[in-house]
């Protein structure tokens, strides 16, 4: 399959003021109990992208959990043996995660099984959505959501 159009971006997200839209009345209060108004901001931001085309994959904050992906992703939950997401194919084993959080932080997934690290694109999307996760949480209060890093 050849996609013509590349996939959405998250680049393209950014927060809005109160003034450029009001939510709908369902998403108004979503997330109003998070003390930390920029996650819940990003949370409903990729609520909204996801229904447009983001892949749920490639969040930086788990609407499950309510915060940020690196902060939950070692929950079994995230286990996705089907996609191949925290899971290694050649001993057939849940990845472990571990997560550094202390600025810039680290992520690093291992196997237990085979001591291999797990190199296969739904493992890079765990990676990399970890990463943009932690680069999000200690983004302060810029106006973008948040700059993918490069690795």
């Amino acid at each position: 399959m050849v996609l013509r159009t590349p996939p959405p971006s998250r680049a393209h997200l950014r927060l809005l003021a109160a003034a450029d839209t009001a939510p709908p009345a369902r998403r108004r209060d979503r997330y109003g109990e998070i003390a930390d108004r920029r996650l819940a901001a990003i949370l409903a931001a990729e609520d909204v992208a996801e229904e447009h085309g983001l892949s749920a994959h490639v969040r930086t904050t788990c609407y499950v959990h309510r915060c940020w992906v690196h902060q939950c992703i070692s929950d079994p939950m995230h286990v996705l043996i089907v996609t191949g997401h925290r899971w290694c194919r050649r001993c057939d084993r849940t990845v472990e995660v571990r997560v550094d959080e202390t600025f810039p932080g680290s992520v690093e997934l291992f196997c237990d099984g085979c001591g291999v690290p797990p190199d296969t694109v739904a493992n890079r999307e765990v990676l990399l959505a970890c990463r943009t996760s932690l680069s999000a949480m200690h983004g302060g209060e810029a106006s973008t959501l948040y700059v993918v890093p490069d690795r």
